[in-house]
């Protein structure tokens, strides 16, 4: 398992270098100057002048772009992701809070999709051509067809503004003190979101999970194991489910990572003050080291699914050997 992982992260080394030369390059291709936006414009004309040549400077702007590339590497991994040129503020300390609200956000979201696509995914499964197996298949379809903007504001109408039982969107306020009622006020803003993120993202996946038992469960071994009069749940879930797991693992952790990287439109919905929320800022004020550490950051939590979902197919599946 180690040599595996050693070898994987080896591996890795030349994707990362090239992503970091894609993400750098377009986002310096973008329009604007960092260095005009930090500079105040009330300054008289010579101040103006000599702060903007200074904060040129202070930012590496004044070298030439690889040089700029080496210099933002060396900080980078040294943990200096920059400067955010919108909030005046270290990127390391701006993406900290966002950071935070993504991974609560993200914890439910997957608690519930878990708990929701497995089940009714092998239901369908066993009970394929029923009224179930029919109607989570429209679900599915449906679901998986409309915007995820849609879905979001269509819960928002329902739920906050004519039913009145939760708040259309928002962050808890923390200025009256972060007591017991502060916790439990995330529970109210938490619940929108997590509901639209759970409808898009068990859309596609419950089908998946369909698919891959079907599968499972046409396969020789099956009917040598019904055969052979043992009970059909243990036929189904020690037989079939665990074989089925391998394709079901791929798509529950790729769709966890991508979750974390942030769900840009989900969270512009409610106002919800995560990764892709604060990813959406950034773009619109032209913030170009907040924006290269953002999408840094999706890349690498690209590349760690990919490694994760390696690793569990081992863990899965015993007879698959890491080599």
């Amino acid at each position: 398992m180690l040599r595996y992982l050693a070898k994987r992260l080896i591996s890795m080394i030349p994707v990362v270098i090239a992503i970091t030369i894609v993400v750098f390059g377009m986002v310096k291709a973008m329009p604007g100057d960092p260095a005009a936006m930090m500079i105040n414009p009330a300054l008289k004309e010579e101040q103006r002048i000599a702060a903007y040549n200074a904060m040129r400077e202070k930012l590496s702007l004044d070298k030439p772009l690889p040089v700029q590339y080496v210099k933002w590497v060396a900080a980078t991994v040294q943990g200096d992701l920059g400067w955010s040129a919108m909030n005046n503020r270290p990127v390391r300390d701006v993406i900290l809070e966002p950071l935070k609200n993504t991974l609560i956000l993200n914890v439910f979201v997957t608690v519930f999709q878990i708990a929701i696509i497995l089940p009714i995914g092998v239901m369908m499964a066993v009970k394929r051509g029923s009224f179930m197996d029919r109607f989570w298949q429209v679900f599915s379809l449906v679901g998986y067809s409309m915007p995820s903007f849609f879905i979001g504001l269509s819960l928002i109408f329902l739920l906050a503004l004519k039913l009145k039982w939760l708040p259309p969107g928002g962050m808890p306020i923390s200025a009256y003190g972060k007591n017991f009622a502060y916790y439990v006020s995330w529970l109210k803003y938490l619940i929108l979101p997590t509901l639209s993120l759970t409808i898009i993202s068990i859309a596609g996946a419950i089908r998946y999970v369909r698919n891959a038992m079907i599968e499972a469960l046409d396969q020789d071994y099956i009917r040598t194991a019904r055969s052979k009069g043992l009970p059909e749940k243990v036929v189904i879930y020690s037989h079939a489910f665990r074989n089925a797991l391998i394709p079901i693992s791929t798509i529950i952790i790729m769709s966890v990572f991508a979750m974390l990287s942030g769900s840009a439109i989900t969270e512009q919905v409610f106002a919800w003050k995560g990764i892709g929320h604060t990813l959406v800022l950034a773009l619109n004020n032209r913030d170009y080291m907040l924006v290269i550490a953002l999408n840094l950051l999706s890349t690498m939590l690209a590349i760690t699914a990919n490694i994760v979902a390696d690793i569990t197919y081992g863990i899965v599946d015993p007879r698959i050997k890491l080599e």
